[in-house]
């Protein structure tokens, strides 16, 4: 690993020239595809899976493990926050029962609002 870092900058890019993100691989004769065969090889029942359905998982799950908003755009490579509420917004649902869960744990222990004190 430190014969991959020296000379390259903390902003740029460990693997390839530093620049330029490896390239893509390709879905019609990619890794993807060959590990998708070798899986049916073993039971023919294995789902169809794309990249596509693997980065809504991805972004599914880290959600799920609380990742937030900005955390997930930068992981996506999202434009903007706004753009990946655009399309991720159905995964934040549970978020709104957590801060009303939370607001109500709130205000139980809080003396806010009681008479007498």
């Amino acid at each position: 690993m430190a014969l991959l870092c020296a000379d390259k900058t903390p902003d740029q890019i460990l693997f390839g020239n530093g620049l330029s993100h490896q390239r893509t691989p390709s879905t019609r004769d990619g890794w993807l595809l060959y590990a998708l065969k070798r899986a049916r090889e073993v039971d023919p029942t294995f789902p169809r899976v794309t990249p596509h359905a693997l980065r809504h998982t991805t972004a599914s799950l880290a959600v799920s493990a609380g990742t937030n908003v900005k955390a997930l755009q930068r992981m996506l490579d999202h434009a903007s926050a706004a753009m990946t509420l655009d399309v991720y917004a159905d995964l934040f649902d549970d978020d709104l029962d957590s801060v009303a869960v939370a607001l109500d744990q709130a205000r139980m222990i809080s003396s806010v609002g009681k008479r007498g004190t």
